[in-house]
C-alpha cells in the first residue's frame, strides 16, 4: 500500500458531483414502481446524459490496495432493479444489438434489453455509494478508481446503448400508455421499503460501530 496519497482529491467538487447524480439514479431505479411509463422514460433520458457527463468528469485515481472492492448488491436486488423496470417498460424494453461491451467487437444482431442494462448500472454504483460511504478514505479512493474502471469498460457502454433505446421508444411513433408487462413477481410492490437491503444494513452496522 502506498503511505501517501492525495486525500483532497476524493473531496474535489467533480467527484461529490458525481456522488450526487449517481445517489439520484439508484434512487429513481429503486423506486421505478412509482412511475408511469411515459415519465419513468423522460427522467431516465434525462438522467443518463448527466451521469454520463459527470463519470466523465473524475480525476484519474490509482488504486491503493491489492485486495478487490467489497460488493453489496446481491442477485435478489440485482433482480428486483431488473424485473422492477421490464415491466414498467412491457414491450418496449427489448431492443436490438450489434456490439458487444464486454469484447468491445461487433458481432451478430442480438437481442438486448433497457432493464438489464439499467440494473447493471445501477449494480456498479450502488456497490461504489455503498464503501464510499462507510470507507476509510483509502478505501473511497479505491471504490472511486474501481468505478471509474468499470464506467471505461464496461457500464458506460451499457448506458450509451440504453439512452439509444431509450430515446427510440420515446421519440418514436410508440404508443407509451400500452399495459405493463404482466410478471408475476412478489417483490415488486408500489411502495417499496429497502431498510432491509443487506446495503441499508451494512451502513447501518457500520454507524454503530462508529458511535
Amino acid at each position: 500500500m502506498e503511505e501517501e496519497f492525495d486525500r483532497s482529491i476524493i473531496y474535489s467538487q467533480n467527484i461529490t458531483e458525481f456522488i450526487t447524480v449517481a445517489g439520484e439514479y439508484c434512487s429513481f431505479v429503486e423506486n421505478t414502481n412509482r412511475f408511469d411509463k411515459k415519465d419513468f422514460l423522460d427522467k431516465t433520458r434525462k438522467l443518463l446524459p448527466l451521469l454520463y457527463l459527470k463519470a466523465s468528469l473524475l480525476p484519474k485515481l490509482e488504486s491503493i490496495f491489492d485486495d478487490e472492492n467489497e460488493k453489496f448488491v446481491t442477485e435478489e436486488e440485482w433482480e428486483f432493479i431488473h424485473n422492477s423496470v421490464q415491466k414498467k417498460l412491457g414491450f418496449h424494453d427489448d431492443y436490438l444489438e450489434v456490439f458487444d461491451p464486454l469484447t468491445h467487437e461487433q458481432v451478430e444482431q442480438s437481442t438486448a434489453s433497457i432493464s438489464d442494462n439499467l440494473a447493471d448500472i445501477y449494480q456498479d454504483l450502488k456497490n461504489f455509494i455503498t464503501l464510499y460511504n462507510i470507507g476509510t478514505e483509502e478505501i473511497m479512493n479505491d471504490a472511486l478508481w474501481e468505478c471509474q474502471l468499470n464506467f471505461e469498460e464496461f457500464w458506460g457502454f451499457k448506458l450509451l446503448n440504453a439512452f439509444k433505446a431509450i430515446h427510440y421508444v420515446y421519440f418514436g411513433d410508440n404508443d407509451l400508455n400500452d399495459d405493463e408487462l404482466n410478471i408475476k413477481d412478489d417483490n415488486l410492490d408500489d411502495d417499496v421499503d429497502t431498510s432491509n437491503w443487506i446495503i441499508s444494513k451494512r451502513q447501518a452496522d457500520y454507524r454503530e460501530e462508529e458511535e
